[in-house]
């Protein structure tokens, strides 16, 4: 049956009792934007861990695999998602999930529900946990939007109420998955700060943005801002690479797991599956390079003590199966019982596969790269060696040459590659507590600080 209640619906009753004050659909955008930062880095990332919901239309829009993780979703989305015709794409919230891996599968974190035309193409979102609560929305017509931000418990109970009513009537399934996941939070602990605080952060982080685009536009000669600029685009473009790419995945391991197909069949789409995969976590790299060097991000005080060796392990498997793909033996040369290492585990994971990637391109197949760990007085030091095809003998890893093109990436006319520029690893890396040298008579070599943690 079809249901009554739409996404729509709900948005007009969110706007009742407000002071309508409209803005253009660029602005809109921009507040739409900046408001799902300020909302999940400033308060989500402080009050998701014991779990909650979170219901989204037409695209998902949080943007952290930890959240995904933790909190069960509903997506109301439209046929073909995450595609969308003309001008409706540029309104959506993005799902800019930097970090898939291979046991983070798109549609097996939420449920995807069939979008209503009558539902509209604004975005939409709510969360719900035990301690913090949040409605945003955006609603209007072409040129004439508002952003709504609703937190207070009158609004919750009526949207909570509609949702719910919404979803059985379209599957009563996840009907009452959901009234199950709002009945497990209990009484909700309503943040009244939440409110007095949005609206001067949402002020704070749109007076950046609108300060950041006029000094870009006022100092065209200004090289660090056209760098930052640059950066900033690259750091869109690689989001809208992985976006189609992990829906490419989905729909892969959808296919494999429902229907029957000959040994052959399977492994073409296996292949798929696994390039698709590279190609995320090589436009992931790109996507942290680019929030370096735009100055939006500063993981340096989020370090942690690691086991490198146990993310060697893990890794290892991966790497194994990346080359032997391209005929490319893999040796690890790693003692027992190093020390823990001070990290983000998260990103220097996805650095380290960078690093193989970018190092072994151009390689002929038949060689062996060697990967060794050891001390080196407070530091640990990787080293990347290599043994050539027609060269048995070992020899520090060297890459070719490339031309920068860019404050991120460097691209190899000889490999036809498109990589991580020297300056983007030594600041990526550094973010990550290592420091890299990397010279002809020396190839690359990569220290770590061991943790003083007990």
């Amino acid at each position: 049956m079809k249901s009554d209640i739409t996404i729509k619906k709900i948005q007009d009753l969110l706007l009742q009792g407000l002071k309508i004050r409209y803005v253009d659909d660029v602005t809109s955008r921009r507040m739409w934007w900046a408001s799902l930062e300020v909302v999940q880095k400033e308060y989500l990332s402080q009050n998701y861990q014991k779990g909650g919901i979170w219901v989204a239309s037409p695209l998902p829009a949080l943007n952290e695999k930890k959240f995904f993780s933790k909190l069960e979703g509903w997506l109301w989305a439209p046929e073909g998602f995450p595609y969308f015709n003309k001008e409706n794409a540029g309104f959506l919230p993005g799902d800019s999930s930097n970090k898939t891996k291979d046991n983070f599968v798109f549609n097996e974190n939420y449920k995807v529900l069939n979008l209503n035309p009558l539902d509209g193409y604004e975005p939409f979102l709510m969360i719900i946990t035990a301690t913090f609560q949040c409605i945003l929305t955006i609603a209007g017509e072409k040129d004439k939007k508002i952003l709504i931000m609703r937190c207070d418990e009158d609004s919750l109970k009526n949207v909570i109420e509609l949702i719910h009513a919404k979803l059985y009537q379209e599957n009563d399934n996840e009907g009452r998955k959901f009234q199950n996941a709002i009945n497990k939070l209990g009484k909700l602990n309503i943040n009244n700060q939440f409110e007095k605080n949005f609206w001067p952060s949402l002020s704070i982080k749109l007076t950046k943005l609108i300060s950041n685009l006029n000094i870009n536009n006022s100092i065209e000669n200004d090289k660090n801002d056209i760098q930052i600029t640059e950066a900033k685009l690259l750091k869109a473009i690689s989001h809208e690479v992985r976006t189609p790419l992990a829906t490419i995945r989905t729909l892969i391991n959808s296919t494999l797991r429902k229907y029957s197909m000959d040994e052959s069949m399977r492994n073409r789409l296996i292949q798929i599956d696994n390039e698709c995969n590279e190609q995320i976590d090589r436009f992931g790299l790109i996507f942290n390079a680019a929030e370096l060097v735009s100055n939006e991000i500063f993981p340096i005080n989020q370090l942690a003590k690691i086991n490198l060796t146990e993310i060697f392990n893990k890794l290892t498997p991966v790497w194994t199966k990346q080359l032997n793909r391209r005929g490319i033996s893999l040796k690890i040369d790693i003692p027992n019982h190093l020390p823990s290492i001070l990290s983000d585990s998260e990103k220097l994971e996805l650095m380290l596969r960078g690093l193989i990637d970018k190092n072994t391109r151009g390689l002929k197949e038949g060689s062996t790269i060697i990967l060794e760990l050891r001390p080196a007085g407070q530091k640990l030091k990787l080293e990347l060696k290599v043994e050539k095809l027609d060269r048995p003998k070992k020899e520090i890893l060297v890459e070719e040459d490339g031309s920068d093109i860019g404050p991120v990436l460097n691209w190899n006319p000889q490999t036809g590659s498109l990589q991580l520029s020297q300056i983007a690893t030594q600041k990526l890396l550094a973010s990550l507590g290592g420091h890299v040298t990397k010279r002809r008579d020396t190839g690359l070599t990569v220290f770590f600080p061991i943790s003083d943690a007990k």
